[in-house]
């Protein structure tokens, strides 16, 4: 006599219908990758726009048109203008200010002046407008006021840092030296100037800081003058 699960399993009339398994469902179709190979061009002309515009009347559709990209492509990876702004800043990080590339001729005031050649004044005036450009937007985003400090601020301060160190290391100038606060004075002067003063800053204006401030609070004379360095006219 055939047991309860030979009824169920036959199918016969009054019996529960034969198991079907679940059909099966594709596979989910994953999105499309991310291309990341324009992301530093995008970011280049994301800090030239912002440079030139600053933050309020930068906007993203000016980016695609200086990347000569689609404003899909850059919304794919920035879904916002800041976070786009806050990439573009950290992509500052690597620089010519970084330590094993700074010159190293012997003495302070060599170091200083053979930091100031073209690309050097070029990335750092760059920046120094970059940094205008966000001015409005730093007490409102502090992540945005970090990374700026570490990309804009910070290489070109521990910059003059390091050249005094090894002056202090060469007994050149007296270990008691606040460095710290004598490395601030270049670059917060070239911001003064290029920010407020709508000057430029070019390479006599350093060459001046350097002999006429810098030195002199070091205790450094130098034969040097402003008026050495003026064009003839």
């Amino acid at each position: 006599m055939p047991g309860p699960g030979a009824a169920a399993s036959t199918g016969g009339a009054g019996g529960a219908a034969p198991e079907q398994s679940a059909p099966e469902r594709p596979a989910p179709r994953l999105g499309r990758k991310r291309d990341h190979t324009r992301d530093a061009e995008i970011l280049e002309a994301a800090l030239d726009v912002l440079a030139e515009t600053g933050y309020e009347a930068m906007t993203i559709d000016m980016v695609a048109t200086r990347a000569k990209a689609g404003k899909a492509t850059i919304y794919r990876r920035w879904d916002t203008k800041g976070h786009l702004v806050l990439d573009a800043v950290a992509s500052l990080k690597d620089t010519a200010l970084s330590p094993g590339r700074l010159p190293d001729t012997g003495s302070l005031r060599g170091d200083m002046i053979a930091m100031i050649n073209p690309r050097w004044l070029g990335e750092s005036e760059q920046r120094i407008k970059i940094l205008s450009g966000l001015m409005s937007l730093l007490y409102r985003a502090p992540e945005l006021a970090a990374a700026v400090d570490a990309a804009i601020v910070e290489p070109s301060a521990a910059a003059y840092r390091q050249l005094m160190a090894r002056a202090v290391e060469r007994g050149e100038i007296p270990a008691s030296t606040d460095i710290d606060t004598l490395a601030l004075i270049i670059p917060s002067m070239s911001a003064y100037r290029v920010m407020f003063m709508r000057g430029c800053a070019d390479r006599t204006f350093h060459e001046t800081l350097v002999d006429e401030v810098i030195l002199p609070a070091l205790g450094i004379r130098t034969s040097q003058s402003v008026t050495d360095r003026r064009p003839a006219v």
